[in-house]
């Protein structure tokens, strides 16, 4: 009977479609705030006396990185798969969204106060800015691991990669938001706090709305109409090892880090880069690396919707990770300088951005069984918060490295490690294709089941 129910409940478009908006809205504020500083580098880095917060490139690099300390040192992102894949979706997203809504109120107190002394020779108001940024990003990250569990929950058999490539989507306009709007926002309203504060203000509701989300499982889960807790069944600590001996699922772990890697990373110096490299006017500089996330509301669905009917899911991630080196390659030419090659880079870097996540997330139900899935994306999650985690302190030091005395920076070397990311993701999508053909995940098949 349970199954029965179950089969019902999967089948009502607007039981999952309804599912999936709620939970977008926390996502949606999640990626919001992540890269609410991304076009405010250029005051954070400005002197105090001009009106700036006085950090250094290499400080702003540490910053950008510490997103993910907590998930890559403490293990904290793993752990929190297990305690999906042992507790349920419910208990581990409210954990989830308040971490990150205090995590968040800690690095707005910090960006809004001067404090005294230093630590790893950098300043106590960077320091505390990345102590709450870390606790964000804990929260974050788990937060974005069971908004996946509960759309291979709601959607499997149906449209999986377009309701994945939705919800990406809607995540998006956080992002494009934060990159367009951030730093108009905080010349008007006071600064770097006020944009980092409109960030908290969002995160409050997606906490509200994923408590929403919680009160409308809960009513039509099965399982607790039974009174049995939502656990996910079968999972034993020892099932792990499912895990860490599937070739498929490493080759997509080592894609996921690699491509994001040459994503995330640039977006968090991408603003300052268009105005130095490109001589972008500092108002528009920051529309330009907002055309990605504009770009792939549009095309992460509409790739999925491809993934979903017709397959191919390992050649939209080949595709991808080849368009994602062609761009970093032309942002490494020195010679070239035009505002029109970045336009069109940053729209040929949207269309890649929507290729392979569109792919790559509905792919892993494919490889691993559902009473690991948490863990799967926990691991996945966790190895992409190594690159999100070190990338951006190496460019920064590299940044750092090779700037000029009157503040201009050298940015082919960095812009070269990028491409060198797209270029391990290419063999990394080769070696998956390959895999495929001998194990028959099923990748290059539909995902809607007739």
């Amino acid at each position: 009977m349970t199954e029965i129910i179950r089969k019902k409940l999967n089948d009502s478009a607007f039981a999952r479609w309804t599912a999936l908006l709620i939970v977008s809205v926390t996502m949606m504020a999640a990626y919001f705030f992540t890269d609410v500083m991304s076009p405010l580098e250029t005051i954070l880095t400005t002197a105090k006396q001009d009106g700036g917060l006085g950090w250094t490139s290499d400080e702003y690099g540490f910053f950008s990185g510490s997103y993910g300390f907590f998930n890559v040192f403490l293990f904290l992102l793993f752990f929190g798969g297990i305690i999906l894949d042992k507790f349920g979706i419910r208990i581990t997203g409210v954990l989830a969204t308040s971490m990150m809504v205090g995590g968040a109120l800690i690095k707005w107190y910090a960006v809004g106060h001067e404090f005294e002394g230093s630590l790893f020779g950098y300043n106590m108001q960077v320091i505390f800015a990345c102590l709450g940024f870390a606790i964000y990003g804990v929260g974050a990250e788990i937060s974005g691991i069971t908004v996946s569990k509960i759309l291979v929950k709601w959607f499997t058999g149906h449209e999986l990669a377009l309701a994945m490539g939705v919800q990406v989507a809607l995540a998006r306009f956080g992002t494009a938001a934060a990159l367009s709007f951030a730093l108009p926002f905080a010349r008007s309203f006071g600064g770097v706090p006020a944009s980092v504060g409109l960030g908290v203000a969002l995160l409050a509701i997606a906490l509200i709305s994923f408590l929403v989300y919680c009160v409308m499982d809960r009513k039509l889960d099965p399982e607790t109409k039974n009174k049995i807790e939502d656990k996910e069944e079968g999972f034993q600590m020892s099932d792990l090892k499912i895990l860490f001996t599937n070739k498929g699922f490493w080759y997509i772990n080592l894609l996921c880090l690699m491509f994001y890697a040459g994503v995330f990373p640039f977006l968090k110096f991408a603003t300052k880069f268009m105005i130095i490299k490109y001589g972008v006017d500092e108002e528009m500089a920051g529309y330009l690396p907002s055309m990605l996330p504009y770009g792939t509301i549009v095309l992460t669905p509409l790739f999925g919707l491809i993934y979903d009917k017709i397959g191919k899911g390992a050649t939209l991630m080949l595709l991808g990770s080849i368009l994602l080196t062609l761009v970093h390659v032309v942002f490494a030419l020195p010679g070239v300088n035009s505002v029109f090659v970045a336009i069109g880079m940053m729209i040929v870097l949207g269309v890649s951005f929507g290729l392979v996540p569109s792919a790559m997330w509905p792919s892993v139900p494919k490889i691993i069984p559902m009473q690991l899935l948490g863990s799967a994306y926990a691991l996945i999650f966790y190895i992409q918060n190594i690159g999100l985690a070190l990338v951006p302190i190496l460019i920064g030091n590299v940044n750092q490295a090779n700037t000029t005395s009157d503040g201009t920076i050298d940015y082919t070397l960095s812009m070269s490690i990028f491409a060198a990311f797209g270029v391990v993701a290419i063999l990394l999508s080769l070696l998956l294709k390959a895999e495929d053909k001998r194990k028959g995940y099923g990748l290059e098949q539909p995902n809607i089941k007739e």
